[in-house]
């Protein structure tokens, strides 16, 4: 077939043969974002016609080679063409910055050349393909830090960082003996369950956390060490693309029980001490900071200076020494709001104002304040968690801000742990139990279907749309992880890093709010690796418009089945299970299979 410009060979066998395009014939639609015609006609872009109309789609165009890696909202590229004006001492450069409309790629970004299907779990946390991130600068500016090494064909990791060059294993136990846990084990029997690795390279401190049962949030930018969160999501370690700059981060105030910075090279005396004021909101009651850098042990004149000063900042923020050793110092939390009341008037940092929303984050500036516990915190003097694993399936205090009894708790986890039995049927043919590895759900309510899938080797990314309730700190308290989100704009990952993705309703509400349906579709396929898989569970009106864009996206339908009527909410919802075809732009596809 012949579609626009270029030759599409589209394979009419429904399996995971490749399709394979002519891209370099389309180099002049990835241009026209470089400063090329900016007017040009957005209808020359696509093949065929629009599937509203009710016609089904042909194809969408392939992205310039260059695009391989894009990342519409942290695209420096977009910087500079739109020539915004931000402050780099402020980190303003690494935040979110999404293109306008009329300025996104509407085609389909390809795979690098000879990419191979990813390495599975656990054997992929200390290796993966060299072709799928073909980046191996960390390996030479790393190489006395065992951040990665080349191999052959592979890059292995072998568990070290810039301050653990002999591996993660060995310093998770030392900071576990400094802080006196039981067997040297850092989740205090349960007690330690979800952690923040800021700075987090390539999220080796997160990768070795796993077996302890702990799950860990690996933030790092896109900066200087391009591509080290590709490399975590590649290795199947869970990780986020964020910057400790000028915005909250995306997780409600006490989300964590453990903050950890290994030489994270971030100014935390800056603006009065706003960022580690910030690292202050998401800790929860007790909660640690594992800090291990230079000010800690050094005994030149600048460390010291800085030494001084941050103990005497992260005292009046009534934080304490919870154990020093060696190049490592791990303060504590205060688990009430006594210390603060007992501070002298006029200490700073200041406490927060009462009206202040600890939770509001997506799109809030930071604020250089201390923020305190509600009455009701601070007279339970903690969080009032279970420990993992029970904390998953005990209802958290925090359901009651939203007014949701237990009861309607424990029936939210009854739904979801039948549909995802459901989704699993239908998915069976199709997978092994190695098949999946990083999982999304596009719109987390309490968490359940995250619940749901505990006994399975997975990790999930629990994505709350930013105009609904805000529920990602009844997520954080049953000891998963996630983060707030848009979904009328991209989401900060790299393209092919997660297996699967769960649309619940999500079309339904970005259709509601007046945004492009085309794009966010185009957005899952640039985040979904290939041979991956989506669950829409959507009204039937929408199911089937997604179904009109199918052949375009080089998608397949491999099942569909009815909600069952399982709630009243859903009598009208259906359910499309599709896989991503493989296609490449020049090699063809190698297996590693």
């Amino acid at each position: 077939m012949i579609f626009g410009g270029g030759l599409y060979l589209y394979s009419q066998n429904h399996g995971s043969s490749a399709i394979e395009y002519g891209s370099k014939s389309l180099r002049k639609f990835g241009s026209s974002y470089w400063g090329g015609d900016d007017d040009a006609d957005d209808s020359s872009t696509r093949s065929g016609n629009y599937a509203d109309d009710g016609v089904i789609l042909k194809s969408f165009p392939v992205c310039d080679d260059r695009h391989i890696e894009l990342i519409p909202c942290l695209d420096r590229h977009l910087i500079y063409q739109t020539r915004l004006k931000l402050d780099l001492s402020l980190m303003e450069h690494y935040e979110r910055h999404c293109p306008q409309p009329e300025r996104r790629y509407n085609c389909l970004i390809p795979p690098p050349p000879g990419y191979k299907v990813s390495i599975k779990w656990p054997k992929s946390r200390d290796e993966v393909w060299k072709v799928n991130i073909p980046h191996t600068h960390l390996a030479t500016e790393k190489s006395d830090q065992n951040w990665m090494v080349v191999k052959g064909e592979k890059i292995s990791f072998p568990g070290g960082g810039t301050h653990f060059h002999y591996g993660a294993d060995k310093y998770i136990a030392s900071i576990a003996r400094m802080l006196k846990f039981p067997n040297n084990r850092l989740n205090n029997r349960g007690n330690i369950r979800t952690v923040f690795d800021v700075g987090c390279g390539v999220a080796s401190f997160g990768g070795y956390l796993l077996s302890s049962d702990i799950i860990a949030m690996s933030l790092a930018p896109n900066d200087v060490h391009q591509n080290q969160i590709q490399f975590a999501l590649e290795r199947g370690i869970p990780a986020s693309l964020g910057v400790l700059g000028t915005k909250r981060l995306p997780y409600p105030s006490r989300s964590f029980e453990l903050a950890h910075c290994s030489r994270c090279r971030i100014d935390w005396l800056q603006r009065n001490g706003i960022l580690l004021l910030e690292l202050d909101r998401v800790l929860r009651p007790g909660g640690y900071f594992a800090y291990s850098s230079p000010e800690a042990y050094a005994q030149d004149e600048e460390d010291l200076r800085i030494w001084r000063k941050m103990s005497a900042l992260v005292e009046r923020m009534c934080w304490k020494i919870a154990s020093k050793q060696n190049q490592t110092v791990i303060w504590v939390k205060p688990l009430t709001n006594d210390c603060y009341m007992e501070r002298a008037p006029g200490t700073e940092p200041p406490l927060c104002k009462s009206d202040e929303d600890p939770d509001a984050v997506w799109g809030v500036a930071m604020e250089a304040c201390i923020t305190p516990y509600s009455d009701q915190q601070h007279r339970a003097r903690g969080s009032g968690l279970a420990p993992w694993p029970a904390r998953l399936t005990t209802p958290p205090p925090r359901l009651a801000d939203f007014g949701y009894t237990n009861e309607m708790f424990e029936k939210d986890m009854e739904l979801w742990q039948q549909r995802v039995e459901d989704y699993w049927n239908l998915l069976s043919p199709k997978i092994k139990p190695d098949t999946l590895r990083n999982l999304m759900d596009m719109k987390s309510h309490m968490g359940s279907f995250a619940g749901a899938l505990k006994n399975k080797d997975v990790w999930v990314m629990n994505v709350v749309p930013e105009n609904g309730p805000n529920t990602l700190k009844i997520i954080y308290d049953r000891g998963l992880i996630g983060t707030t989100h848009d979904w009328c704009e991209a989401f900060s990952t790299y393209p092919r890093t997660y297996d699967l993705l769960h649309a619940w309703t999500i079309v339904s509400d970005i259709e509601a709010k007046g945004c492009s349906v085309e794009d966010l579709l185009i957005e899952m396929d640039r985040i979904l690796r290939p041979k991956g898989f989506i669950i829409v569970r959507d009204k039937r009106p929408i199911v089937e418009l997604i179904k009109k864009y199918l052949k375009a996206l080089h998608w397949e339908a491999i099942a569909t089945a009815d909600s069952n009527g399982e709630s009243e909410q859903d009598e009208d919802e259906m359910v499309l299970i599709i896989q991503k075809k493989v296609w490449l732009t020049s090699e063809s596809f190698r297996s590693s299979e």
